[in-house]
């Protein structure tokens, strides 16, 4: 006569283990009711976000060398930097796009609403409309529609994109002192000049950050194909990436520190919020025998 195993009471009954009824006593094997220990995800306390300090010459509008200036810059962590500036310039471009393109479909080209010829007795093939996708004139198969291409980024991962291609551009970059009041008149040949004696090849291409330009400025370089002139409202990612120099004025240098700047307090709040998810120890409770 076979016994009868019994179960534990602190064992619920919606176990999956299985007790087989043998003469002998089987006991069920512990390590089918504990629970898999939980994984814990810690914050590193390395800053994700870290200072990118470069040293640029100032110029005067002569091209000599009056001193030199700081840029401090937040930078991306070198693993993650190239997926940020990708990102953030994949969603400018798709963001650029209008998504005006459209076809017509067999149901929206105007006419064919008599059918050509008879269905039988002229033994050509059956045909039911004249604005048939396989017949000139027709309507077109999967084309494109108007969509929206937009894509959402977000503002902080916007701006450390756009900092950290400017860090990382530093080595190209210059700085010149204000030059809006030296041009009297809009010259083309006197800008180019003045690009030849910063040390600036005009046929390769340059970006000027200036926080106001003047008009006679804007009139002389907008001739230029190979000038971008912007400001702190015109300012992004693909124009940065796109010049091959940066020149800077001491006004636009000094909104770069202070909007895209590193700030050194980031870090204590980074490390508060590393210590309050710190690991905690879970305590895994055995059945009792009964």
């Amino acid at each position: 006569m076979a016994s009868c195993v019994r179960i534990p009471s602190s064992i619920s009954f919606l176990s999956s283990s299985i007790f087989s009824l043998s003469s002998s006593n089987q006991t069920p094997s512990t390590s089918l009711f504990i629970k898999p220990p939980k994984s814990h995800v810690l914050k590193c306390n390395t800053a994700v976000i870290r200072s990118e300090l470069a040293t640029l010459p100032v110029l005067s509008f002569d091209g000599t060398k009056v001193g030199e200036t700081t840029l401090n810059l937040k930078s991306a962590h070198p693993d993650t930097a190239r997926a940020v500036v990708h990102r953030g310039i994949t969603t400018d471009l798709n963001n650029k796009r209008r998504g005006t393109a459209s076809t017509l479909t067999r149901a929206e080209v105007r006419g064919g609403g008599k059918k050509p010829f008879p269905q039988k007795k002229l033994g050509r093939a059956r045909r039911g409309s004249q604005r048939t996708p396989l017949r000139p004139g027709g309507g077109v198969v999967f084309g494109p529609k108007p969509r929206d291409w937009t894509v959402k980024i977000n503002k902080k991962e916007k701006r450390l994109a756009i900092s950290t291609a400017l860090a990382s551009a530093a080595v190209n970059g210059i700085v010149v002192e204000e030059f809006g009041d030296k041009f009297e008149k809009p010259k083309t040949k006197d800008f180019l000049e003045a690009l030849k004696r910063w040390g600036i090849d005009p046929k390769e291409k340059s970006m000027f950050f200036m926080t106001e330009i003047s008009d006679n400025v804007v009139l002389s370089s907008r001739n230029i194909g190979t000038l971008k002139m912007l400001t702190p409202r015109t300012l992004n990612l693909f124009d940065i990436l796109n010049a091959d120099k940066l020149v800077f004025t001491k006004a636009a240098l000094d909104y770069l520190n202070e909007a895209y700047g590193y700030d050194e307090y980031e870090d204590e709040d980074y490390e508060e919020e590393a210590a309050e998810g710190s690991e905690e120890e879970e305590v895994v409770l055995l059945p009792s025998d009964a």
